[in-house]
């Protein structure tokens, strides 16, 4: 009865069988992974064999989903400029404007990229001087949840509004940055539908299928957000499979929670807010840090491109 539950979660991790209440369940992956040891050393102290047996395999497959993520991977050369991309989740526009622009100044952003962003967030942002330090704009601010911004040090060209149909209407703002000394890179804020219910999960899966694709073959591309997935989503690894890099998972900094109990919420971290970069984009550091007033936390990384 021990044994059971984690072999079962392990197979519907390892195979991407993720369905239904499964999908919100699958977030706690690496809690999981960390309780499967308990039904082992449990049959082995009994000396239930076959029991240890499965719960062994358990064990190894979930562990060995979850243990790279907490392990540094090799980095790309990358001899151009380094871009500070900043990304944060604004919890219906209510997030402390101050906190963020302070933390903008502080690890002297580049890219900022926002969701949940409202008008009245847009106005509170240039009240507080995100305008000076960070010029350069495309804003999509809308009442609720749906809207989506990015703010740049650098020039934008290419700009737009990705709408997704999923059926929640999320929007995803875009753009060309141009990055002295590097290559033109495409900028986007992602923010798929959360699948805070079983009716969203057609919406959430959709979604997360009809974010744009790595061009490894092309031009760069960076994708900022809250993409309400974690690495244990099948949705989320095929979409980094076409070229993408996870960069705190590329720091071995994976595990660090960005959403949960930051509200006040009784929920254990899990980390669902990302920085997906182009193969060839290196990454030198992330950090996650407080934002007052969101349930978020925002994810910085340093990204050294390559030169142009």
């Amino acid at each position: 009865m021990l044994v059971a539950p984690g072999f079962g979660w392990a197979v519907i991790r390892i195979g991407g069988l993720e369905r239904g209440g499964l999908v919100q369940l699958l977030a706690f992956t690496p809690y999981v992974a960390g309780w499967a040891l308990v039904p082992l050393v449990l049959a082995l102290a009994l000396r239930r064999w076959a029991a240890a047996g499965v719960a062994l395999l358990a064990a190894a497959a979930l562990i060995a989903a979850v243990l790279p993520r907490a392990l540094p991977d090799d980095q790309p050369p990358a001899g151009g400029p380094t871009v500070r991309v900043l990304t944060a989740n604004l919890l219906v526009g209510g997030a402390d404007p101050d906190a963020l622009v302070a933390l903008v100044r502080e690890l002297r952003v580049d890219l900022l990229a926002v969701q949940e962003f409202t008008p009245d967030a847009q106005a509170a942002l240039d009240r507080a001087g995100l305008a000076g330090l960070l010029p350069h704009r495309q804003l999509n601010p809308i009442p609720g949840v749906a809207g989506s911004g990015l703010y740049s040090r650098y020039p934008l060209s290419a700009v737009g509004i990705r709408q997704h149909v999923g059926g929640f209407n999320f929007t995803q703002a875009y753009a060309t940055v141009g990055v002295p000394g590097a290559p033109p890179v495409l900028v986007e804020s992602a923010h798929p539908t959360a699948p805070y219910a079983l009716s969203a999960l057609g919406a959430w899966r959709a979604d997360l299928y009809a974010e744009p694709p790595a061009t490894p073959d092309g031009p760069l591309r960076i994708l900022a957000g809250d993409f309400n997935s974690t690495l244990d989503h099948k949705p989320l690894r095929d979409l980094i499979a076409t070229g993408y890099v996870d960069a705190a998972d590329s720091l071995g900094a994976g595990l660090t929670g960005t959403w949960g109990p930051y509200d006040g919420d009784l929920i254990p971290p899990v980390t669902i807010d990302h920085v997906l970069v182009d193969r060839r984009i290196a990454v030198r550091a992330v950090s996650v840090h407080a934002l007052p007033r969101s349930d978020h936390r925002p994810v910085y990384a340093e990204l050294p491109l390559p030169a142009g």
